[in-house]
């Protein structure tokens, strides 16, 4: 179990640049990575067939000691995506808390709930009835069928069956939707704060990211106008996240109204909707989805999933909507990746949608507590001076604003310049993980996930104020 010293043994922490040039091992509970771009390569030379292509040689020995050349070098795709920090925060900060260091952890999006009882009873009586073999890839009938009648009730678009694909995750569909509608050099317009995945999404695609900044004084809602600027005949999709990770913030119906008088003079811009966290929603603030825009459904990928809302994170359970030409061809490229999604969860995704509107009172119970919980935590940071914060609309993060204490020195620990090295502090000082605002595309904020107990949260705020109060008068200053 962690001592009294343990503060002082997570102090020595290392937050390197991470490389992705080969295999990783696993999290090393003593030393946690913010992992950032990679350089492209080791030492270069050019293969002996006269290829074009830069590789990496290594020299193996083999058993009877002659020497071989091996090539370790790998694709300039995988070279040119970022490893997902908040994946990384999240795992290396759950090896410190194995290694007996008592982290609190407020860096991933994971309900604390268990999954409805409804819910994985279904997934039980899939397996007790041997509900266990291949379904059709674009998911059984009987859940596109219930994802049908959801979207109709409850967000007003229509879809078939066949305008609807099942996939392992909400993360997978939109990575096959931006696969199946970009060419490379398309560009993929993407509003910041963003989650982290979107801009690496483009990029695995062969796809340009284009980042449109956006400003907590107007809580982090895209400017319209922006946006036209912006556009290109090259600009292919616009990915909207409404409630949004990592702000919270929800798009109002006259806002995403104007976007799309805009989308629709671009022939070629389509929009990516990301409603993951739709449930996830205080009142008096409303969901409202692109698609059921006039002229929208025809230029709108819906993605939704069963991770959030109904707690249900490991069953891997997401879909997309839209019309069928572009659905058809993120199911081809589903076929020769993963092919369908678990026969168990879709008939534990069947029993989630049969729970009620907007997921009955399941649901309605974790919001409740998501907005104690956010209640709390905006009423405490607020305490702070310098400290700006954009309320959340829904979702279950923070972002908040904590940049008036860059620049400041800790005693034992170094100059704060950045999101990245104030998480290190807080982590070092307050034994905190949170995920530094430069993952999400602003550097001035860094993000609290409150899918945690409040007891968890009440404790967290008291460790970070502790933390910061020795900067507070360097922050004033």
């Amino acid at each position: 179990m962690a001592t009294s010293s343990s503060s002082s043994t997570i102090a020595r922490l290392s937050f390197s640049t991470t490389r992705l040039s080969g295999p990783e091992p696993g999290p090393d509970p003593k030393s946690l990575s913010f992992p950032s771009r990679p350089r492209t390569c080791l030492p270069l030379k050019h293969s002996s067939e006269g290829s074009s292509r830069s590789v990496v040689r290594a020299v193996a020995v083999t058993g009877s000691d002659q020497a071989m050349e091996l090539d370790i070098s790998l694709s300039p795709r995988v070279n040119s995506i970022k490893p997902s920090k908040t994946v990384a925060i999240t795992d290396q900060a759950t090896a410190l808390v194995q290694a007996g260091f008592p982290v609190i952890r407020l860096a991933a999006g994971e309900p604390d709930f268990d999954t409805p009882s409804v819910v994985a009873e279904a997934g039980i009586n899939a397996i007790r009835e041997g509900y266990t073999r291949y379904t059709p890839n674009a998911g059984t009938l009987e859940l596109r069928q219930a994802i049908c009648h959801k979207l109709q009730e409850e967000n007003g678009i229509s879809y078939a069956p066949d305008q609807v694909l099942v996939s392992n995750g909400a993360k997978q569909c939109i990575d096959q939707a931006v696969q199946a509608v970009c060419a490379p050099g398309d560009e993929v317009i993407i509003p910041a704060p963003f989650w982290v995945s979107y801009p690496e999404i483009a990029r695995k695609a062969d796809a340009t990211p284009v980042i449109l900044q956006t400003s907590i004084s107007e809580n982090f809602l895209l400017d319209p106008k922006v946006l036209e600027s912006k556009l290109t005949e090259r600009s292919r999709v616009l990915i909207l996240c409404s409630p949004s990770n990592p702000t919270g913030s929800v798009y109002p119906k006259k806002l995403l109204e104007d976007i799309a008088q805009i989308v629709a003079r671009h022939p070629r811009l389509l929009v990516l909707s990301d409603e993951i966290y739709e449930h996830i929603i205080y009142a008096p603030a409303t969901h409202t989805s692109f698609a059921s825009l006039p002229g929208m459904w025809e230029r709108t990928l819906t993605v939704n999933g069963f991770s959030k809302a109904f707690a249900m994170t490991g069953w891997r359970l997401g879909y997309i909507a839209g019309p069928k030409h572009f659905i058809a061809a993120c199911n081809k490229i589903q076929s020769q990746s993963t092919s369908g999604a678990s026969s168990i969860s879709q008939k534990a995704g069947v029993a989630a949608l049969g729970l009620g509107y907007a997921g009955g009172e399941a649901v309605s119970i974790m919001v409740k507590a998501f907005r104690e919980r956010r209640d709390f935590l905006v009423k405490s940071f607020g305490e702070l001076a310098g400290v700006k914060i954009s309320e959340p609309k829904g979702a279950f993060y923070l972002f908040l604003d904590f940049s008036c204490y860059y620049g400041t020195e800790a005693d034992g620990f170094g100059k704060i310049e950045d999101s990245e090295s104030l998480c290190k502090y807080l982590l070092d000082k307050g034994q905190v993980a949170l995920v530094p605002g430069d993952a999400f595309g602003d550097d001035t904020c860094i993000r609290i996930s409150y899918a945690a107990s409040l007891s968890t949260l009440q404790a967290a705020v008291e460790r970070i104020k502790k933390a910061l109060i020795v900067l507070k008068p360097a922050a004033r200053s």
